[in-house]
């Protein structure tokens, strides 16, 4: 099912453009009223999938009937101020964290363009200059001096690597389940199952989602072939021995069973870290099963 923005562009995603991030629904964020003899949208499976491309975009209501309780307010995102549901855990705009306060991670330059000198945070998010310790050094004639403001401070820790540099500890097995596509009853044919995508593991927070270049989403894991799997689909954490994996409002779920297990039914509960067990597996999507491991001797130097 395709979508056409104000601008023309025809679009996979129902809520934002695919070419230039305009909203589908127009200025107003409403779709359009559905022409006479429209076919609705199709009702969820017995086991409750539902493809995202066929629901409204998030965060934008539908018109309440006569007599219907007004809408809650809406979220404002401190960082870009755009408009999100209430409840939401990162903004549909700018992917601000609303859990932990933690800025979008910066879009690369095009090549051959320099990143901005502040870094590209608006002027109200860069600290001043510390001057408890005296005034600045002097700088000696004809030394050179840095461009750009001070480095920047956050209350929040910085996302540390698992393991050192140019070794790898932990990896992600992405597979193709034939088993899980059949119990999701999916009308899209299922790719085919073949080896499973091995992904070096490099932080201790991993984001499971949908690549969305105008909604500046780029996760670890990137399950972009599976319709199921929303744009910020879970979350993966880890202490450095252990992990724990969080759904974040998906539209079909997430779900954990071990191996030998038969499928798991019910989905892990939103926004509570689930720890994984040596064995877990992770299912998500129409057929995406994810399991995280321990690095091979051979796989430590993927990400070198």
């Amino acid at each position: 099912m395709t979508y056409t923005c104000p601008d023309g562009h025809s679009s996979a995603s129902g809520d934002y453009c695919d070419v230039c991030g305009a909203p589908i629904g127009g200025s107003g964020g409403v779709a359009p009223p559905a022409a006479p003899g429209a076919v609705p949208p199709p009702l969820p499976g017995p086991s409750g999938y539902v493809n995202p491309l066929d629901l409204a975009p998030a965060g934008r209501p539908t018109p309440s009937a006569p007599g219907a309780p007004a809408a809650p307010a809406e979220q404002v995102c401190p960082h870009c101020a755009a408009s999100n549901v209430p409840g939401a855990l990162y903004c549909e705009n700018c992917g601000y964290d609303f859990t932990t306060g933690q800025p979008p991670r910066p879009l690369d330059p095009p090549a051959g363009v320099a990143p901005p000198a502040s870094g590209g945070l608006p002027a109200d998010l860069v600290p001043p200059v510390d001057t408890s310790a005296g005034p600045p050094a002097e700088v000696s004639p004809g030394a050179s001096v840095a461009a750009g403001p001070p480095p920047l401070a956050s209350t929040v820790p910085p996302v540390t690597a698992t393991s050192a540099p140019g070794h790898v500890e932990w990896v992600a097995e992405v597979w193709v389940d034939p088993d899980w596509y059949a119990s999701q009853d999916v009308s899209e044919p299922c790719p085919s199952a073949g080896m499973p995508a091995v992904l070096p593991i490099l932080d201790r927070t991993v984001l499971i989602g949908r690549l969305s270049t105008s909604r500046n989403i780029h996760p670890q894991i990137d399950l972009s072939s599976d319709n199921g799997v929303s744009r910020r689909h879970a979350q993966l954490n880890s202490d450095g021995q252990r992990w724990w994996v969080e759904d974040l409002q998906s539209a079909n779920g997430t779900f954990v069973g071990a191996a030998g297990d038969a499928l798991p039914t019910t989905p892990v509960p939103v926004g509570q870290r689930v720890e994984l067990a040596d064995d877990d597996r992770i299912f998500l999507g129409a057929w995406t099963r994810v399991v995280v491991r321990r690095a091979t001797p051979e796989e430590s130097t993927l990400g070198a």
